[in-house]
């Protein structure tokens, strides 16, 4: 849709515009509380603003009326550039030879997948992804753990 420039929405449009922003955001927040609840730097904000973030982009990419292989560039761009954001999580510990924070990483790469997700508004894919994360978080860091 081509509107005009500072155009409002309708108020269906900008209700769904908005539930879209705080489902990402809340998702998320979600993957957020996970990491900051183990202690790790990127925790609950870091996580809400990297998926709404994400899902404001491909909002607006779509509201300018780009064409699907214009955005999937935009997508392209977002799992490209968040692996920078990714990058500052991690670690590498001289004394110890370990990397540390490669986990945190790839949950703020996801967290960009889910607010992608959101963006385009199929809502159970982003749903499930955060659910199966989130086991993956939890209940497989007792399996590292014992082996």
């Amino acid at each position: 849709m081509h509107e005009q420039p500072f155009a409002l929405p309708n108020l269906v449009e900008a209700a769904n515009v908005a539930a879209r922003l705080v489902v990402a955001a809340v998702l998320g927040g979600a993957l957020g509380w996970e990491r900051e609840r183990v202690g790790k730097a990127a925790g609950l904000r870091t996580h809400m603003l990297v998926a709404l973030g994400s899902a404001l982009l491909i909002l607006a990419s779509r509201h300018a009326g780009m064409s699907a292989s214009d955005l999937g560039r935009v997508v392209q761009g977002i799992a490209t550039g968040i692996g920078f954001v990714g990058a500052g999580a991690i670690l590498k510990s001289p004394e110890e030879h370990q990397v540390h924070g490669v986990t945190t990483a790839a949950s703020v790469w996801l967290t960009a997948a889910v607010g992608m997700a959101v963006g385009t508004g199929a809502l159970w894919l982003p749903v499930l992804g955060v659910v199966l994360a989130l086991v993956i978080l939890t209940l497989l860091r007792g399996l590292e753990r014992h082996s």
